[in-house]
């Protein structure tokens, strides 16, 4: 019996099985060895990748959002440069959930860099499969054998007899077509577009408003809401004592006692705001998963994470650093910390749900994570997740905000007031209610000894002290949860003595995933005491850092190119051209190998 299970390392032809018959679209979409291709069963299940218009342009399927960081570009660059279509040409939209988009290790979400290093190869081979059965149209039109044509911008060209079409022109035809198996990519000495300078293809539609985020979605029939949370999470409203004053301002629709909030809704947002901002609100204790202690305080719990005894778990060692410490002359001890920090991206959070007839029910939120937020959708609207339609927006930035973290987004909140209501409602946080519902990053500790001579660092102990993201929300123990250590653990220096430990301590705040995450601290940690070995080694900090990089050419190329960029590394305060008085300083990270 012949296996029929699609190539999990290819596309498919979704258009030629009749699914979007009627388009005139050349649809491809791909199966992954990382996830199940769904049952092709109707158009509104058909996964597409990428859909070549009969107008000569196309449509990118993104499984990554856009944040500002130019991913979107990117992929039109790279399905482009295949496809041989001017990445301009190209709209890239985001795409929904669905199994098909999970490329990283059978996952989707947009972070830790990621983004094109995990779907490079994938998005090439897309391009190239659509230009490849483009070719066979035309090959097949024209009666000639496919290998005598050529591709240019937008066309095919047959240059032996001088017959050229556009692209578009092939598209119907090449629906027909099945996704071939010897796909060859382009060599990268022919690249068009790929490792050449381009242009945010969003820039003009972002500097004129004509780019929309979740703040400003709008559908028919939507009411607005504004909330006001309690001042700490653990309690909940027991009442507003005005409730009749709050329900009597001009546009208030309704008030509704939620959970650790109360919303107002209204016809227009700033309505809902003052009616919210006057509520008399008396709060009682109430249930959360991270509840914070009344008593907290961000100095108390510093001296909490500064008094936790060591050594911690260990998570990665080389020689015997404590034997190396104990019988070294000269030891240098520091400790380091860093406090909470808000994401404050430039958007507030934002939700617009929206419950349907046909018991669907539409979001339209950011996030970096459609799955994940479709399945939490699910569970808090209590109906099955595939009837959870998420439509991720443009992200006003996010820098690890828009992951799922429990109470830190309004989405619970506006599917709760959609049913309560019976319409549309858009939940916006203000600045003040966003900060208090961020997921921080979480404030930590760093303990540092090392030991010296006069060829530099002998030995490094290094105790981590607290708690990273990935514990708090995917359960990874103490030693295990990276987002806690990294930073200090993975760099490339070659110290022949050291041992870093992890030394847990549970964080009664709220604490999220924050730009860099462990690298955003953990690293200047460790380069500033890097500094203070060399210092008291008797060392220059550059020098001494490229002797402990002979292991590492990459790492040592890129410090060695950075003293050129600069105009030569200069370890003393220098006059510069313009007569200014200057110092260089040293450091280097890779976070997630970028």
């Amino acid at each position: 019996m012949k296996d029929l299970t699609p190539d999990p390392n290819r596309p498919i032809n979704v258009s030629r099985r009749g699914f979007l018959a009627g388009t005139g679209a050349l649809v491809l979409s791909v199966s992954l060895p990382t996830g199940t291709v769904r049952a092709q069963g109707d158009a509104a299940q058909v996964d597409a990748y990428l859909t070549l218009k009969t107008d000569g342009t196309a449509v990118l399927q993104s499984p990554f959002i856009e944040g500002g960081q130019g991913v979107f570009s990117a992929l039109a660059q790279i399905v482009g440069e295949e496809l041989d279509l001017d990445p301009a040409q190209i709209a890239v939209e985001c795409a929904p959930p669905g199994d098909v988009y999970k490329t990283i290790d059978g996952a989707r979400f947009t972070g830790g860099s990621l983004s094109i290093r995990s779907s490079y190869t994938l998005m090439r081979t897309l391009g190239a499969s659509a230009r490849a059965m483009l070719v066979l149209a035309a090959a097949e039109e024209w009666n000639v054998d496919p290998g005598e044509l050529t591709t240019e911008p937008g066309a095919v060209v047959h240059t032996a007899s001088g017959r050229r079409t556009g692209s578009a022109d092939v598209a119907e035809a090449a629906m027909n077509i099945p996704v071939p198996t010897d796909i060859s990519l382009r060599d990268p000495a022919n690249f068009r577009w790929i490792r050449q300078p381009m242009p945010r293809y969003d820039v003009r539609s972002k500097s004129t408003g004509q780019a929309g985020y979740s703040i400003d979605v709008e559908v028919d029939g939507l009411l607005n809401a504004a909330v006001r949370h309690a001042p700490r999470l653990g309690l909940t409203p027991a009442s507003v004592d005005n409730l009749d004053e709050v329900k009597a301002m001009r546009g208030v629709h309704s008030v509704h006692l939620l959970d650790g909030a109360v919303a107002v809704v209204a016809d227009k947002f700033w309505q809902a705001m003052r009616a919210v901002q006057a509520a008399k609100i008396a709060w009682d204790s109430g249930k959360s998963d991270y509840p914070m202690p009344a008593d907290f305080s961000s100095a108390e719990f510093r001296q909490t994470l500064r008094a936790e005894a060591g050594p911690g778990v260990e998570v990665e060692a080389e020689g015997n650093a404590i034997q190396a410490l104990q019988s070294a002359e000269t030891v240098i001890e520091a400790d380091y910390e860093a406090p909470f920090l808000a994401h404050g991206q430039l958007e507030p959070p934002s939700t617009t749900a929206r419950f349907n007839e046909d018991g669907t029910l539409d979001l339209w939120l950011p996030n970096q994570a459609p799955e994940m937020f479709q399945g939490a959708a699910a569970g808090v609207a209590g109906i099955p997740v595939e009837n959870i339609r998420i439509h991720s927006q443009l992200l006003g930035g996010f820098f690890g905000r828009h992951f799922l973290y429990a109470d830190a987004s309004p989405f619970p909140q506006a599917i709760e007031l959609a049913r309560a209501t019976g319409r549309p409602v858009k939940v916006l946080w203000t600045r003040e209610e966003e900060f208090l519902r961020d997921a921080n990053r979480p404030m930590a500790v760093a303990r540092f000894r090392g030991a010296v001579d006069d060829t530099g660092p002998q030995a490094l102990a290094i105790e981590a002290v607290g708690e990273g993201p990935i514990g708090r929300w995917f359960g990874a123990e103490p030693g295990n949860d990276g987002s806690a250590h990294e930073g200090l653990s993975g760099k490339p220096y070659a110290i022949g003595n050291r041992r870093i430990g992890h030394v847990f301590v549970r964080n009664p705040a709220m604490i999220g995933f924050w730009r860099s995450v462990g690298h955003s601290m953990n690293d200047f940690f460790y380069e500033s005491f890097l500094d203070e070995m060399a210092k008291a080694a008797g060392r220059d900090p550059f020098e001494m850092r490229l002797s402990l990089l002979d292991g590492s050419e990459r790492h040592r190329t890129l410090l060695e190119a950075v003293a050129d960029l600069s105009g030569g590394w200069k370890a003393a305060a220098f006059e510069a051209e313009d007569s200014t008085r200057r110092a260089h300083g040293v450091a280097m990270a890779s976070p997630f190998g970028s």
